[in-house]
């Protein structure tokens, strides 16, 4: 199995979903010697905001791009391969203003490409890039799974609509909440989140050895 790692929070090593999600991808790695593990750290190395040369580059045929455009477009293929490459995916973000953080917004507008990993037909949008297995590990200050607060949660519901419309409708979200409400909070956001990726490495490993 292929793993695939993105991670976007800017608060580096004081990042809980950085955290549950890299841990997450090396038990998994650890549960299977046969699994492999991409990382694509969003924050070290952040994708470039799409721009003229990208938005006319991808609908430039190669050999006519210009050297800016080769590049941005190139960047994006890079993304795509390494998206297409893996079985399974792990997104982890912050909730930054009701959202998900910029940098992670900006590798959705580099995989989002008509023709490569969605089309449209006589039948309307396809996705193309099914047969994943994505998993989103999103970290908040407050709870907005429940109660009031959930209308404000649109970080969620966009990941999900996005990558469904690109083919990846098998997603599990993995939520760490209420990290701004105290020591106690935290700990227990973190052992909930950490007892579902265990019951999800647990699974993997029987599956694994069943094979």
């Amino acid at each position: 199995m292929s793993i695939l790692l993105v991670t976007s929070s800017p608060r580096g090593a004081a990042s809980h979903s950085t955290r549950i999600a890299t841990e997450f991808a090396e038990k998994l790695l650890a549960a299977d010697p046969s699994n492999t593990l991409v990382v694509r750290d969003l924050v070290a190395n952040p994708l470039p905001h799409i721009d003229a040369d990208y938005a006319t580059g991808i609908y430039t045929p190669a050999e006519a791009r210009s050297e800016r455009q080769a590049e941005v477009v190139g960047v994006s293929d890079v993304v795509l391969d390494e998206l297409f490459a893996a079985d399974t995916v792990i997104l982890a973000t912050g909730f930054i203003n009701f959202n998900i953080s910029s940098t992670l917004k900006s590798w959705v507008d580099h995989i989002a490409r008509s023709g490569k990993s969605f089309a449209y037909g006589e039948n309307g949008p396809k996705g193309l890039v099914t047969g994943k297995k994505v998993y989103i590990v999103l970290a908040s200050g407050g709870i907005y799974s429940e109660g009031a607060a959930v209308q404000f949660d649109h970080a969620i519901p966009y990941l999900r609509g996005v990558l469904g419309f690109l083919g990846m409708t098998d997603v599990d979200v993995i939520r760490i909440e209420g990290v701004s409400m105290g020591p106690d909070a935290v700990a227990s956001a973190l052992a909930k989140a950490t007892a579902k990726v265990d019951a999800v490495v647990a699974a993997s490993r029987d599956v694994a050895a069943a094979a």
